[in-house]
């Protein structure tokens, strides 16, 4: 009765993904299930924006402040393909010291000494190393920053000498 109303009909049946990854998909994405649409979409921009790259360094109007990052894809969609990044450095950079490095994602934040997670209540050490709350104090987790030794140099750095000019005697 709904269905009459609205105009939209229901399936008669479940329609699996045409890529045959095993779920089920509709006619709004195309037969496809939400990931692969979903994959499909990226990959086509990917190309849109690979295109855009090539043309603009053959016709040498690039805007380049140093790197370009073009991307490059399979024309075959199917779900091993996997974009590659290939990484392009004009002859004109301006800096030959400059590199654009991706920082890696980490992990959850875990207590270096019994591995337990600690999010955000971590405590960074001096040796560099992020502790939970029973082993942050160094004599729990066998720290090996000297303690000694950097608070001498604070101090002494805090405390200059001083010393009065010498004095003609007469």
């Amino acid at each position: 009765m709904d269905h009459e109303k609205t105009g939209c009909q229901a399936p008669e049946r479940p329609i699996l993904c045409i890529n045959n990854c095993g779920f089920f998909g509709s006619a709004a994405t195309m037969n496809m299930c939400s990931k692969c649409h979903k994959d499909m979409i990226l990959k086509e921009e990917q190309a849109k924006l690979a295109a855009s790259s090539i043309d603009n360094i053959v016709n040498g109007s690039s805007t380049s402040n140093g790197n370009e990052t073009i991307v490059a894809t399979g024309v075959e969609v199917q779900n091993s393909v996997e974009p590659k990044t290939i990484l392009v450095q004009p002859s004109c950079a301006s800096g030959p010291g400059e590199s654009v490095e991706a920082k890696p994602k980490e992990g959850p934040n875990r207590c270096s000494t019994c591995k337990k997670r600690v999010g955000l209540t971590g405590f960074k050490c001096r040796c560099g190393n992020l502790f939970c709350t029973s082993h942050r104090y160094s004599d729990k987790h066998d720290c090996p920053f000297d303690y000694r030794t950097a608070a001498r140099d604070a101090i002494a750095k805090a405390n200059p000498v001083v010393k009065a000019d010498k004095l003609d005697k007469i």
